[in-house]
């Protein structure tokens, strides 16, 4: 069954995580997705283990190319703009993570490419967007993090801003900002047959993330700081360490689920009080004390049948192998072309008429690119003379 996207076809310029991860879900969505890949420069990402079985293609990397097509193509040489301009009638979205600057120094840019495809959707993904006082300065996850005010009060008054396993900036903002953006302009252009310039900065998507603390400030509200308020470790909404150096996590705000929590961990005398009682780091010290007496397991048993949004920090091995997750078919196993399986963490959309589908585990690096240079009319002594003289470099 095809995807809700499919006829959507993607000119996949980018690179790292943001990007890539965009079109990995587009493709999961049904989007032909072709990944322009540099036959000399691999992608950093390509170099983290563990590898796929038998080969030197990073476990990361095919993750990321699921489900797309992968060309090799130098585009410093001319000649790739030639094939380039052939693709852009056919792959008539673009999507690239370079630097302000460097497509349009290729010939690339969305002006030149409009040209030949009036229609063009052209998404360009960076740290600090196209303009302003930043455009042309490198930056990864934990800079547009900083930056974007965030991790002012984010983390502990004592040992302050505390790094995330996950990249917010990079997947958060930077990935599904371009998929809402990408996905906007294609309604746009299905009613008004216009393409569109999309411009999306990862500092700006972090930035917009400020929907609560954020908001109160710009109304006129305090400067939000670390732990000092209900949602950031100003309150007993928090994380607890149990006996065993495990921890469980607990977010009961309303008040028939604090009074819950108060009666399973036998502080029936909290109970008349809040979530955000006026002496909070006493109490705060006090629970800390009670979920200490127990080992997490201990304490999941006991709120198992109580209502009080407690739940434990599982391990990634945890978590991913938990029933929620193979209830949810959050992990699916795919084919690899050279044989056996790949586990992967699957497309977190549920359609009820379309769902996902995974043509591919992920292509290692060019896989396609003498299938799409016949696609596009060029003989195999064409492309074997583009081989020898470096145009798949």
């Amino acid at each position: 069954m095809a995807g809700p996207l499919e006829g959507l076809k993607i000119l996949d310029f980018t690179t790292l995580l943001p990007g890539p991860y965009a079109t990995m879900t587009l493709a999961d969505l049904g989007a032909d997705v072709l990944k322009i890949v540099s036959g000399s420069r691999p992608d950093l990402v390509s170099f983290m283990p563990p590898f796929v079985p038998g080969t030197t293609t990073s476990s990361v990397f095919v993750y990321l190319c699921r489900g797309k097509k992968s060309m090799t193509l130098n585009l410093k040489d001319p000649r790739a703009l030639q094939v380039i301009n052939k693709l852009i009638v056919d792959y008539d979205i673009v999507i690239e993570q370079f630097r302000p600057g460097v497509m349009a120094k290729l010939g690339l840019d969305y002006e030149t490419l409009k040209k030949v495809s009036p229609g063009l959707i052209y998404c360009s993904l960076t740290g600090y967007g196209q303009t302003g006082p930043m455009r042309d300065r490198a930056g990864h996850d934990i800079n547009y993090l900083a930056r974007s005010g965030l991790m002012a009060y984010s983390g502990k008054k004592e040992t302050g801003p505390a790094l995330m396993g996950m990249q917010i900036a990079d997947v958060a903002s930077g990935s599904n900002n371009a998929i809402f953006g990408i996905l906007a302009a294609v309604i746009y252009r299905n009613k008004t047959g216009k393409g569109q310039y999309i411009d999306i900065s990862m500092t700006d998507g972090v930035i917009a993330f400020h929907a609560m603390l954020g908001a109160a400030y710009l109304a006129g509200g305090a400067e939000p700081t670390r732990e000092s308020d209900i949602l950031n470790g100003g309150s007993l909404y928090d994380f607890y360490e149990t006996s065993d150096g495990q921890y469980i996590s607990f977010g009961g705000l309303e008040p028939q689920f604090f009074a819950a929590f108060c009666r399973a961990i036998g502080r029936d005398d909290l109970i008349a009080g809040t979530v955000t009682p006026p002496n909070v780091d006493k109490v705060k010290k006090e629970v800390r004390a009670i979920i200490r007496s127990k080992a997490r397991d201990e304490w999941i048993n006991i709120f198992a049948q109580v209502d009080a949004c407690v739940e434990p920090v599982l391990s990634l091995s945890e978590a991913l192998d938990s029933s929620y997750v193979k209830e949810r078919n959050m992990i699916v196993d795919l084919k690899l072309p050279g044989g056996g399986k790949l586990r992967q963490t699957a497309c977190p959309i549920k359609f009820s008429e379309t769902p996902p589908v995974y043509e591919n585990a992920g292509a290692a690096p060019g896989a396609h690119t003498k299938e799409v240079m016949r696609s596009l009319g060029y003989s195999e002594g064409e492309i074997e003379e583009f081989d020898k003289t470096g145009l798949f470099n």
